[in-house]
């Protein structure tokens, strides 16, 4: 069940600062919920078993390395699938016991950096996931194609290789 979807474009906050040129974009907000047929804690569980994502989620995330753990502070490096392509992601995250997690990423190969966050609540039909990632881009290139391929083809190839894949993990009958 798809609840909502919406996306936010950015360009530079001075409007002085872009007088009399056309703005580049280099912020892109994505927002999407789903509903997952699971109790809270089983969604918790897979969604923040970081070291485990890739056995999840093999079409999105090859690898992840846990670098240093203080707590429910975590700094890893990712190596995530995106475009056809591999990446490099260094990601300093906050998981939020029974509740999912909050993100702050860098891809300095791809050029983009991000705040993400999977914010889960129960549901009647079993847990809301609440998912938001704003990313900045910071090459010039990538700004012009950004929209196309940030704001559509991405959300859909994540919620495909993320959301339906814990799915069909979690709602076996």
């Amino acid at each position: 069940m798809q609840l909502s979807e919406s996306c936010h474009l950015g360009s530079n906050p001075s409007p002085a600062a872009n007088y009399g040129r056309i703005p580049y974009m280099n912020e892109i907000k994505l927002h999407k919920q789903w509903v997952v047929k699971a109790p809270i804690d089983d969604v918790s569980r897979i969604m923040t078993d970081f070291e485990h994502l890739p056995k999840y989620f093999p079409k999105v995330a090859e690898s992840v390395q846990i670098n240093k753990r203080e707590g429910n502070y975590l700094e890893m490096e990712a190596t995530v699938k995106s475009f056809g392509k591999k990446f490099q992601v260094k990601m300093k995250t906050h998981i939020l016991p029974g509740k999912g997690f909050i993100s702050d990423n860098d891809s300095y190969q791809f050029g983009t950096s991000g705040h993400e966050e999977l914010l889960l609540s129960p549901h009647a039909e079993g847990t809301l996931i609440d998912y938001t990632y704003q990313v900045t881009i910071h090459k010039k290139w990538l700004r012009i194609v950004a929209v196309p391929l940030i704001k559509w083809y991405a959300m859909k190839s994540w919620e495909k290789a993320v959301i339906v894949e814990l799915k069909k993990i979690l709602e076996k009958k």
